[in-house]
């Protein structure tokens, strides 16, 4: 199972979404094991450049359910995704 945190450090949901994932992982006995990818970094794949931060993906997929937006810096207006959609999607996945 893929699992990556999508970001920006002006963000300030950055800390939520970390939190919350762990939680979900927690929740269901797995290891606290996922990439991270700031998207202010020349290493970030152009795959995820088109979303917004803070972004939890698994398996490639959105926890939230949201697709892929414009590229470019963006605060994700929901905030953090939620501990139940990130749980949900591990459990999918």
């Amino acid at each position: 199972m893929s699992i990556e945190l999508i970001y920006f450090e002006g963000c300030p949901n950055v800390g939520a979404a970390r939190g919350n994932l762990r939680s979900a992982l927690d929740m269901l006995g797995l290891a606290h094991e996922w990439t991270e990818w700031d998207l202010e970094a020349p290493e970030a794949p152009d795959r995820v450049r088109g979303y917004g931060s803070p972004t939890v993906l698994v398996n490639g997929l959105d926890v939230t359910g949201a697709a892929e937006g414009p590229a470019g810096l963006a605060c994700s207006a929901a905030g953090a995704p939620q501990v139940e959609s990130i749980r949900a999607a591990l459990n999918a996945g």
